[in-house]
């Protein structure tokens, strides 16, 4: 093990230290009541060590966000460039699945208590849709970037990555938002299912309407 190795293994532990403290104090007692004081607290380190890992509580009540985000962005840089849009994106989807289905039990436990915290605190919903809709934007420009267009003015590009987003939404909130790992992911992925037989071939792969 190289020393950058067991420093980044450091790292990693102290912030997973971080985010379990995190998650109990604010379901025992409430996130306005929470501060970062205490998280740091609970973890043995100072209030300043906590922003090298985390830039706020709500950054990281987000952290799934970005840690999806991770994952989709590598795997839609992976694929052939010839390949359609959507199709990437499903890649792109089923590749974060395949990470969620194969969490460890902590991490499994992580995702379902900020899934509580969410549930508990509705104003952190309008964050998590603000940091969503970032991450769409991100999706967006790969997608114009493949298809040689503009971010700014591909539409096609944007309700591409909102058709592909859509059932990672749907799939994890409808009809309820109970339920497993197990029974979450099955849910998403039976929804990306019915977008891809209810969608007709080629329609990713239109091209901008060139002007007069």
């Amino acid at each position: 093990m190289t020393t950058v190795g067991l420093r980044e293994r450091k790292k990693e532990k102290t912030r997973l230290a971080i985010l379990d403290a995190a998650l109990d104090l604010i379901l025992e007692q409430g996130y306005e009541s929470t501060t970062i004081e205490q998280i740091a607290g609970v973890v043995e380190i100072s209030p300043r060590t906590f922003f090298r890992y985390f830039t706020s509580k709500d950054h990281l009540v987000l952290w799934f966000h970005e840690h999806t985000e991770e994952i989709m962005l590598e795997t839609l840089a992976s694929r052939p460039p010839d390949e359609p849009p959507f199709t990437v994106l499903m890649h792109a989807l089923r590749e974060m699945l395949s990470d969620l289905e194969s969490s460890t039990p902590e991490d499994a436990t992580r995702f379902l208590k900020l899934r509580q915290i969410f549930d508990q605190y509705p104003h952190l919903v309008g964050q998590s849709v603000a940091r969503g809709a970032q991450t769409e934007r991100r999706f967006a420009e790969v997608v114009a970037a493949r298809r040689s267009t503009d971010p700014d003015e591909d539409q096609l590009a944007h309700l591409i990555v909102a058709f592909a987003m859509s059932t990672l939404r749907v799939g994890s909130e409808c009809p309820n938002r109970e339920g497993t790992i197990p029974e979450i992911t099955s849910r998403i992925a039976e929804t990306m299912e019915l977008a891809e037989r209810s969608l007709r071939p080629g329609w990713d792969v239109q091209r901008p309407a060139q002007p007069a």
